[in-house]
């Protein structure tokens, strides 16, 4: 599952669960403007950035 991490690692602005960030594939998590200035590229992996999914409130089964 998806570690929803709250917290942006570049400039540590709050990310809500369901609010928009970026993240890679190691779930490196960004806020946009930071996303933004990396170019969409992930300083830590240098994967690529993409919008975190948003969570359903209840998952179906």
């Amino acid at each position: 599952m998806l570690l929803m991490k709250t917290e942006c690692q570049q400039s540590q602005a709050t990310t809500l669960e369901n609010g928009e960030a970026y993240i890679c594939s190691y779930e490196c998590t960004f806020c946009t403007p930071c996303a933004v200035s990396f170019d969409y590229i992930c300083p830590n992996c240098q994967g690529e950035l993409v919008p975190r999914p948003k969570r359903a409130a209840q998952p179906s089964s």
